[in-house]
């Protein structure tokens, strides 16, 4: 018969076995916590944890989802729990498109933790669980979804994969976005049907066009809201980027010569000062000399023309010698005050510096005149057109909805305003903007036709067009300034002026967003002669 060992045996085969499973659980523990806490900033790199903090929904100014936060999950792999290395890293890599290569080595590295596949969809995670692998773990995460796609992609802008916004709104407003109370989206000032009627008309003109590039933003000049804005080509935000996308916004990040839209300026500066009435005479028909050069005409002019068909019929010779009334010293100071000497202020942190002459004379004066020698951003431009028109005070571009009158310091005279509603309706009437006439809605607008520089040259047949308008001219509401880039009239180079292609663009957007956005129709004015 065996004998029972004595009851201090067992006594300490107990405290024995307690204190391991004590040391086991605080190995867990401890590990617990080194995984959730101490490695919680690091878990990207190394291993799964708890997800990023979610972004705000954006919204346009009705409401309409632009951008949310999606669940969606991040792929880890521990490969010391891999009998077969090469053969997991080929099977992942299969069910999720990550590199078989990048997988292998680095499943035979010295990390516990190796990422497979971020922001995994349902369908790639049902593939994964099918393999059967051991060691595979699934961390929560958010993707950025983009429900409206293209439009207005280059505004909103996009994330990285840690939800940092990298462009656009997302980018500018980060802050915002983060900070959000929960549940509360960010509503911005875009109105997405103006928005797709903007991209619709504009990608129509880029196709019969064949140009380069086109844009286009709506504005309401009392508010400085950006309504819309449309950069061609653009991009899908949830898709892959395309050989012949663009993340590029022209409306910001491009500075052009604009050429003869931006002779507003020029008659805005010359009806403040009063250097010339609106019925003086000017010599025209054979240029205008300035030093050893001569400024022509892109048509036809008459010999004498008054100031006032001067804007109307667009000539550079007339436009010079306004501008020359003004001189240099006053010219850019005006134009400073407009703010078209410094880059314009919004949320997007895209913002190109403009350009113009550093010795400024009066060579530089005559073509500075007639939108040649500077380089402005069209959104910088928009915005002092809209100072212009709505009474001579300050616009700040917004693209966050605002509610009431946001106009700033008084820039001009409110007579000067309505001078330049007056001959802006006129243009429209009886000079080169009729194409953007829209029956109800008094358009005032000017047309702009300017030579590309290459290398230093001036080419006749490389033309960028614009056209700003504005409706109704009698009480301003909403601007649209529309540009191509080197558009192809197909009847040469006339047909390809601003006239003939960015002038009917812009009326085909207004008789589409006019009514949407509540403008109600007014009876025709009287002759436009008689309110400038």
């Amino acid at each position: 018969m065996t004998k029972s060992p004595p009851a201090g045996t067992f006594q300490r085969r107990i405290i024995i076995a307690a204190a391991l499973s004590v040391a086991a659980f605080a190995l867990v523990g401890i590990r617990l916590v080194d995984v959730s806490v101490l490695h919680a900033g690091s878990e990207k790199s190394h291993g799964p944890g708890a997800p990023d903090v979610s972004r705000a929904d954006i919204v346009d100014r009705n409401g309409r989802l632009l951008a949310r936060d999606l669940p969606v999950d991040d792929l880890y792999a521990r490969p010391h729990t891999f009998w077969n290395k090469p053969q997991a890293a080929h099977d992942l890599s299969r069910a999720t498109g990550a590199s078989e290569a990048r997988l292998k080595a680095a499943f035979y590295g010295k990390r516990e933790y190796v990422l497979v596949a971020r922001q995994i969809t349902p369908d790639v995670k049902d593939r994964v669980m099918s393999l059967g692998l051991p060691g595979i773990e699934f961390q929560k995460d958010g993707k950025r979804f983009y429900p409206e796609g293209r439009a207005a992609a280059q505004v909103i802008g996009v994330t990285d994969p840690d939800g940092n916004g990298v462009s656009g709104l997302e980018l500018g407003l980060q802050n915002k976005l983060r900070n959000q109370d929960e549940g509360a989206a960010l509503t911005t000032s875009l109105d997405m049907r103006v928005q797709y009627i903007l991209a619709h008309e504009a990608a129509v003109s880029k196709d019969e066009l064949d140009v380069k590039a086109a844009g286009g933003v709506v504005m309401d000049v009392n508010t400085g809201e950006i309504i819309a804005m449309v950069s061609l080509p653009d991009y899908d935000p949830n898709g892959k980027f395309g050989e012949k996308d663009s993340r590029r916004n022209v409306m910001v990040q491009d500075t052009y010569e604009l050429g003869s839209v931006f002779k507003v300026m020029s008659f805005a500066l010359a009806m403040e000062d009063h250097t010339i009435g609106l019925d003086d005479w000017l010599p025209i028909g054979r240029g205008f000399k300035v030093g050893k050069w001569t400024i022509h005409d892109a048509e036809r002019m008459p010999a004498m023309m008054t100031a006032r068909d001067v804007l109307a019929e667009s000539s550079n010779a007339g436009t010079a010698q306004i501008a020359l009334r003004s001189g240099p010293e006053r010219q850019k100071q005006f134009l400073t005050r407009m703010g078209l000497l410094s880059p314009v202020t919004s949320e997007l942190p895209e913002s190109a510096k403009p350009h113009y002459p550093s010795n400024w004379g009066q060579i530089q004066t005559a073509t500075v005149g007639f939108g040649h020698g500077i380089s402005v951003t069209p959104l910088a431009f928009a915005s002092a057109a809209a100072t212009v028109v709505n009474g001579g005070r300050k616009i700040v571009p917004t693209f966050l909805k605002r509610d009431g009158d946001a106009r700033g310091a008084q820039l001009l005279k409110p007579e000067t305003s309505a001078t330049m509603r007056g001959l802006l309706r006129y243009v429209v009437t009886n000079g080169t903007g009729k194409s953007a006439d829209v029956p109800g809605y008094n358009v005032g607008g000017k047309t702009g036709s300017a030579e590309k520089n290459d290398k230093g040259h001036y080419v006749a047949h490389k033309l960028l067009v614009s056209f700003c308008a504005v409706f109704p001219i009698d009480k301003p509401r909403y601007l649209v300034f529309v540009l191509l880039d080197e558009p192809h009239g197909g009847k040469g180079s006339i047909m390809s002026l601003a006239g003939h292609t960015a002038a009917p663009l812009a009326g085909r957007v207004i008789a589409r967003i006019a009514p949407i956005l509540g403008v109600p129709k007014e009876p025709v004015l009287a002759d436009a002669k008689e309110n400038s």
